[in-house]
């Protein structure tokens, strides 16, 4: 009887056991389950919260579509346009001259100031001159004395030729005083020019400015020796009023200066500044190169302002705006409302009464630094969308700055949180919890039968 009640108490243990780790391995199974449950019930909620209005936004998407972009606008207006080209110029003096001694000597006077403005032909320097009056003297005097030589040998001509009518002298005689009177001729000659050679050495002490212009740094002292070999001069100047500007135009552009050159406009240039704010001066197109750069694809041409102001200096750096023409009365937009696309250049268009934007392909036409003509796609009083673009699709809801925040949005919120809720019931994520107390009351039921079989 022993062995038999031992037995069945063996057999009940080991069913226990079997059962126990029956149970562990159904509570393990369901943990899985419940787990990758979970983690699906939260990919579809993430998915329906970004993916609810997919595509289309505004109007069509209802209170679960995504909240209104707040963004800039602008007007479409007619205004006139000036089309423009614009460079990189360097201001180059109209004429440049070193102004160097043209005889040598000793500096004796220095007559201008560094940095003055002079006019042609003025007195800037005069270089010790005695030794170029001395030398205009002995020229005189060589002339005068060779003159009288002359004067003498033609009274002896004229006798001889009175003696020759009387058959009193011979003809060879008067032939040698005529060859006689035409060298000394020639001699006079020679020293008239080698007194007009010391005259202009007289005149060459005095250094004059050989054009007007404003003179630069002094190169040279008084007192010092200068010749007509000295690199530096006595100083330089430059012509700065008129004065010209140097840019590049690229090559595509040459047709339509070429063809406003031939129509005999006046085309205005504006030179500015770095910052392109502050107009230095205006002035007009002087002259196009005849070749194209082959390095950069640019042709040369030059402008030339008055330059009344001072306001440009040589060696300066300016930007060039070049005035082609002006288009009038044209639909222009805002540089910013433009956007660029796949299927070409495209605006958003605002519909004020529903805050949405419509996407609507343009042509654009000719471009000004802030605004850009529109030649097809939009009408003239028509908003734009000018901030803000980059979020938006066709049809999305927009909000102004000025406008108040709607009671569309709250709803959309709550909307939105409700239908989070209804998902996550519907992908079972509560009653996976009550599974989880369930199992874990069960699991307890079981260890209370084991200890009380036991």
């Amino acid at each position: 009887m022993d062995m038999q009640a031992e037995e069945p108490r063996i057999r009940t243990a080991s069913e226990s056991s079997r059962t126990s780790r029956q149970v562990s391995r159904r509570k393990s199974l369901i943990g899985i389950v419940l787990a990758l449950l979970g983690l699906a019930a939260l990919g579809w909620l993430a998915w329906y919260l970004t993916h609810q209005s997919a595509g289309k936004g505004g109007p069509g998407a209802g209170r679960g579509g995504p909240p209104a972009t707040t963004v800039g606008v602008a007007m479409v207006e007619r205004a006139n346009i000036p089309v423009e080209l614009e460079a990189l110029g360097t201001v180059s003096a109209a004429a440049t001259a070193t102004v160097r001694p043209q005889v040598s000597g000793v500096l004796k006077q220095v007559l201008f100031e560094e940095g003055q403005v002079v006019k042609a032909g003025q007195l800037l320097a005069t270089i010790d001159p005695r030794p170029f009056e001395i030398a205009l003297m002995q020229a005189t005097g060589q002339r005068q004395r060779d003159e009288a030589q002359l004067q003498n040998a033609r009274l002896v001509l004229e006798r001889y030729r009175t003696l020759l009518s009387q058959d009193s002298i011979a003809r060879q005689d008067v032939d040698t005083q005529a060859a006689l009177v035409k060298q000394l001729e020639g001699t006079v000659m020679t020293d008239r020019a080698a007194e007009g050679t010391a005259r202009l050495n007289l005149n060459y002490s005095r250094v004059t400015a050989p054009i007007a212009g404003r003179v630069g740094l002094r190169t040279v002292d008084v007192g010092n020796v200068v010749s007509t070999g000295d690199t530096n001069g006595i100083a330089v100047i430059t012509q700065v009023t008129p004065i010209d500007v140097q840019f590049a135009i690229p090559q595509e552009r040459i047709p339509e200066l070429q063809a406003r050159i031939r129509e005999g406009a006046a085309l205005q240039v504006i030179a500015l500044d770095q910052s392109r704010q502050n107009v230095l001066a205006t002035g007009q197109f002087l002259a196009l190169d005849n070749q194209v750069d082959t390095q950069t694809g640019t042709v040369r041409a030059k402008a030339r302002f008055s330059n009344e102001k001072l306001s440009l200096f040589p060696s300066q750096f300016v930007n060039v705006r070049l005035l082609l023409r002006t288009i009038q009365d044209a639909l222009v937009v805002p540089v910013s409302a433009l956007r660029h696309g796949n299927n070409g250049d495209y605006v958003y268009v605002l519909n004020p009464a529903e805050r949405t934007v419509a996407l609507r392909t343009v042509k654009r036409g000719q471009g000004s630094v802030d605004r850009i003509e529109i030649l097809s796609g939009v009408s003239a009083g028509e908003q734009v969308i000018t901030e803000g673009a980059d979020r938006l699709k066709d049809g999305a809801r927009v909000t102004l700055p000025g406008d108040r925040p709607g009671m569309q949005d709250a709803g959309k919120r709550q909307g939105g949180r409700t239908g989070a809720a209804a998902a996550a019931n519907a992908t079972g994520t509560q009653p996976a919890a009550s599974g989880e107390r369930a199992a874990r009351k069960g699991q307890g039921q079981g260890r209370r039968t084991e200890a009380s079989q036991q």
